[in-house]
């Protein structure tokens, strides 16, 4: 019987340790993006781009070589550095790699020091139709790499679990519980598949996630790491907002957790962004869904009053990276920023 990836050593590090390289998708899909939003959202994307090559290789996940050769051409015109870029000509259905892109676990010690689960993905509960692209981008990934693949056959995405590195991972029971992901799986069977395909040895539960997010309850909204024992958390100070008890629920149960080695974390707050509405539909925004690359730590923003704020708490807690905010106000019209976008690739 083929060995778990816990049983041979592989755990999955912690997003602040050093990145070979990050992964992306780029945005193509009408339906998440309609124009002119789709055309609001290019530049900013490829902003992030070029701010990610500064300091790790960037391999995008692209449609088709005329998409491949436009990126390349508006890079260039950004003054990017190409060297630092990499399209592949793997075709998916939206840009959300974080959920169905690979898993990278890593074990230094073994001739294979690097491996990729390849957890199922069903568009979130089955939600959005066309997810089979989707699906399929860990094990091209894979290929691409010459490395082992890993396919436990459990619906899971990458934006419902955070790690601290050191055994730890946060998740809400909104999303992994949720009946249109796994319904023939017991929390007990869950929190096994997460230690054995995730390197791990402690899942610490919240409850539910941001109204307006379409995941049901990604905790990368909610709730991350930004040291092995200390976490931010959003809070919301409007007791009339949709969010205020469900962060004020999370917020005591955070307060009583506590990690393997037996200590308390050490909680950090940052309040809510203002509640943003477009066409009747309730926004997911966050500035917890900041992404962590080598060198700097990128932060959506929503051109509010609060996000000098929110990026002077982060700063506070990354003293040694640039904390750099990028307008995500009309990517947020996806139901995504930046940390959903991204998947990061380890250096081993």
């Amino acid at each position: 019987m083929k060995k778990t990836p816990k049983e041979l050593g592989y755990y999955f590090p912690a997003e602040w340790e050093t990145h070979a390289a990050t992964w992306l998708s780029f945005p193509h899909n009408l339906e998440t993006w309609p124009q002119p939003k789709m055309e609001k959202v290019y530049p900013v994307f490829l902003d992030f781009i070029k701010t990610l090559s500064l300091h790790e290789q960037v391999h995008i996940n692209v449609q088709n070589l005329e998409m491949k050769n436009w990126i390349l051409r508006a890079l260039e015109q950004r003054a990017a550095d190409l060297s630092k870029v990499s399209c592949h000509l793997h075709p998916t259905n939206d840009a959300w790699c974080r959920d169905y892109g690979p898993a990278f676990l890593i074990n230094p010690t073994l001739v294979e020091k690097k491996i990729i689960v390849d957890w199922e993905f069903n568009a979130w509960g089955q939600k959005y139709p066309l997810f089979e692209n989707d699906n399929r981008i860990p094990t091209l990934i894979a290929e691409k790499l010459k490395i082992p693949l890993y396919k436990p056959q459990i619906v899971m995405e990458g934006g419902s679990l955070d790690f601290n590195g050191k055994g730890s991972v946060l998740t809400t029971k909104s999303c992994l519980l949720n009946t249109n992901r796994n319904v023939h799986l017991t929390i007990k069977q869950i929190e096994w598949a997460l230690y054995d395909y995730y390197g791990v040895e402690q899942v610490l539960w919240l409850e539910n996630g941001l109204a307006g997010d379409d995941t049901d309850g990604h905790i990368d909204n909610l709730t991350r790491f930004v040291n092995e024992d200390t976490i931010i958390t959003m809070v919301e100070h409007d007791k009339n907002s949709e969010n205020f008890h469900i962060l004020k629920n999370n917020l005591e149960k955070l307060k009583k957790m506590r990690l393997i080695n037996g200590k308390q974390l050490n909680i950090i707050e940052i309040p809510m962004p203002p509640k943003m509405v477009e066409d009747d539909v309730l926004l997911p925004g966050s500035y917890a869904n900041f992404y962590i690359a080598n060198d700097s730590v990128i932060v959506p923003i929503y051109q509010t009053d609060r996000d000098e704020n929110a990026l002077e708490i982060l700063q506070d807690c990354f003293p040694g990276r640039e904390v750099i905010g990028l307008n995500s106000r009309d990517i947020i019209w996806g139901l995504g920023s930046f940390h959903c976008l991204t998947q990061q690739e380890p250096l081993v």
